[in-house]
């Protein structure tokens, strides 16, 4: 007697030949992925390592990459190499190292500022810092000096803002430019306490402390570049904008402490990939950073620019860069601010 149903037999065959198929199809996947992974610890760094800085030689943000490159070329045994493409706020950086291969080789030195303000501030963001760059580790925590002219009268804190409230736009501020944080900082201090002081926008740091000195403006926020000037007597020191003293003038007092309690200035510089970069290379780099903002010599680079050494891991880096990106977008929507 023939089978009833002899096709079932070859069907079977067929069926139990797709699944083999299938099954080792997403073995071979699995073990390119571990292959890739066991590559990207073990090998990595195979090359140089590129740290592009989004601002000029001399910057903050390029003091820190410099600080930290010749321990990291020690660590990885590979060199680190600055490499400075100045322009648009750090955007022109940011973009090349987004749009640069995510293995490993191209990492962005910025501002913490660029991240947490311009982002609000730039007619047009090329990329999407969120989507298209990782956090790697942060580096230093900068601190704003409210400084003025030791020409005028007011000699303290308390009193400067007596003369602000009693001459109503009188006074004039230099920044380095419009959306820059110095004034986003002078912003955040005359919405919460009411003063009329009038901006002069610069182009850089540099010319706008250069005006002060010279009595065409009355005071600034410093990102540190007057400190030297304050230790001459030029200038008056007469607050730290950030949420701590500074050890570099531990008897000055900070504007919270002064009355304006929820007066914070700071950003953080840091170093970020492209997104999709492995995770272990930058679990890797981030240790390794670590280890260096934990060694005297590199604190005491970043303390000479009035920045603090800020270790931390990728993920804690991360959210900080967030809680700052939503503070200062706040502030620059309230006050209008745009580049």
């Amino acid at each position: 007697m023939l089978p009833t149903n002899p096709p079932t037999a070859p069907r079977a065959r067929h069926g139990l030949l797709r699944r083999l198929g299938r099954q080792l199809a997403a073995a071979a996947l699995l073990g390119c992925a571990a292959m890739a992974s066991a590559l990207a610890q073990g090998d990595w760094p195979a090359k140089p390592i590129r740290f592009i800085v989004g601002f000029p030689p001399g910057s903050s943000p390029d003091v820190v990459a410099r600080a930290l490159s010749p321990g990291l070329t020690q660590a990885l045994r590979q060199p680190v190499v600055v490499e400075n493409r100045a322009g648009v706020t750090g955007m022109i950086a940011a973009e090349a190292v987004a749009r640069a291969p995510n293995d490993g080789y191209t990492f962005l030195v910025t501002s913490g500022s660029s991240m947490s303000i311009s982002v609000h501030t730039l007619p047009r963001v090329p990329i999407n810092p969120d989507k298209e760059l990782v956090p790697v580790a942060a580096a230093a925590r900068i601190e704003l000096f409210l400084v003025s002219d030791a020409r005028q009268g007011f000699r303290n804190f308390s009193e400067f803002m007596a003369f602000a409230k009693a001459n109503p736009g009188k006074l004039t501020y230099g920044s380095p430019g419009t959306g820059s944080a110095p004034h986003v900082a002078t912003e955040m201090l005359r919405a919460q306490s009411g003063i009329n002081v009038v901006h002069v926008p610069y182009r850089g740091a540099s010319p706008a402390l250069q005006d002060l000195l010279g009595g065409t403006t009355q005071f600034l926020f410093d990102p540190g570049i007057a400190l030297e000037h304050v230790r001459a007597g030029r200038l008056r020191l007469l607050a730290v904008g950030s949420t701590k003293r500074s050890p570099l003038f531990p008897d000055t007092p900070t504007i919270q402490e002064l009355g304006l309690a929820d007066f914070d200035a700071g950003t953080t510089h840091g170093i970020y990939a492209a997104a999709g970069t492995p995770p272990a290379i930058v679990n890797r780099l981030n240790a390794e950073i670590n280890k260096l903002l934990a060694q005297p010599q590199v604190a005491q680079q970043f303390t000479a620019i009035g920045a603090e050494a800020t270790p931390m891991s990728a993920a804690e880096f991360g959210a900080l860069i967030r809680r700052d990106s939503a503070r200062y977008g706040a502030i620059v929507r309230e006050r209008g601010i745009k580049e």
